[in-house]
C-alpha cells in the first residue's frame, strides 16, 4: 500500500506515523547531494581559467625564476586538478617513452614547469616559451551529470607573436563541494600525416 493510501484510509499505522513526523520548518535541514549536474558554464570557466593559470605560470617564470614559477604552478595543480581525489589520467604534449603518461601530481609539475630527472622526456610546457595569450576551441563538450568531456583546439601565442595549436582532452568532475577538478588530460601536437 502506498503511504498517501494508508494516511487517507485514517488507519492506526497512518496515525502512528503523522505522530512521529518531524515538526515541519526546520531552520537548518541537513542537505545532502547525490549529484552535482555539471553545466556548460563551468567547463568553459574552468578551460579559461586553465589557460589564464598556463600564462601566470610562463610570466611567473620569465619574470621572478623557476623557484616562483614551481611555487605558482604547484598552487594551480592543487586547485585546478584532481590529484587530491586519486590518480588523474594526464598525457602531456611534450612527452615521449616511459614518462608520457604522467599520473602523478610530480608529474603534472614537471609538465608545466620543467625540467625534472624524474620526467627527462619533454620541457615544461609552461616555461620554455613566454606565452601571452590562450584560447580554446572546443568541438565537442559531452555533460554526464557530474562529469564533462571536451575535446577541440587549445591555440597559444607567445611573445614574439608565434602561435601553437594543441589537440586538446579534459574530462571535468563536480565534487559534492562544487569545485571543478580535471580528472583527464590528454594533450597532442597535430600530426602531419603528408
Amino acid at each position: 500500500m502506498h503511504l498517501s493510501r494508508l494516511l487517507a484510509a485514517g488507519s492506526s499505522a497512518a496515525l502512528a506515523l503523522t505522530a512521529f513526523s518531524p515538526a515541519v520548518g526546520h531552520a537548518n535541514p541537513q542537505v545532502q547531494v547525490f549529484d552535482n549536474t555539471i553545466t556548460v558554464k563551468e567547463v568553459e570557466q574552468a578551460q579559461k581559467a586553465w589557460c589564464n593559470a598556463l600564462i601566470a605560470i610562463s610570466n611567473s617564470f620569465y619574470v621572478e625564476g623557476e623557484a616562483a614559477a614551481r611555487s605558482k604552478a604547484g598552487t594551480i595543480i592543487d586547485v585546478a586538478y584532481g590529484y587530491a581525489i586519486g590518480p588523474v589520467a594526464f598525457k602531456p604534449t611534450l612527452a615521449t617513452g616511459q614518462d608520457t603518461f604522467r599520473p602523478s601530481r610530480a608529474g603534472a609539475l614537471a609538465y608545466f614547469v620543467g625540467p625534472d630527472s624524474a620526467f627527462p622526456s619533454g620541457k615544461g610546457f609552461a616555461t620554455y616559451r613566454r606565452w601571452k595569450t590562450c584560447t580554446v576551441n572546443d568541438n565537442v563538450v559531452q555533460l554526464f551529470g557530474k562529469t564533462a568531456n571536451t575535446m577541440g583546439f587549445v591555440t597559444l601565442t607567445d611573445d614574439k607573436g608565434v602561435t601553437t595549436t594543441v589537440e586538446k582532452t579534459w574530462t571535468f568532475y563536480k565534487t559534492q563541494k562544487g569545485d571543478i577538478r580535471i580528472v583527464l588530460h590528454h594533450s597532442s601536437a597535430p600530426v602531419d600525416a603528408r
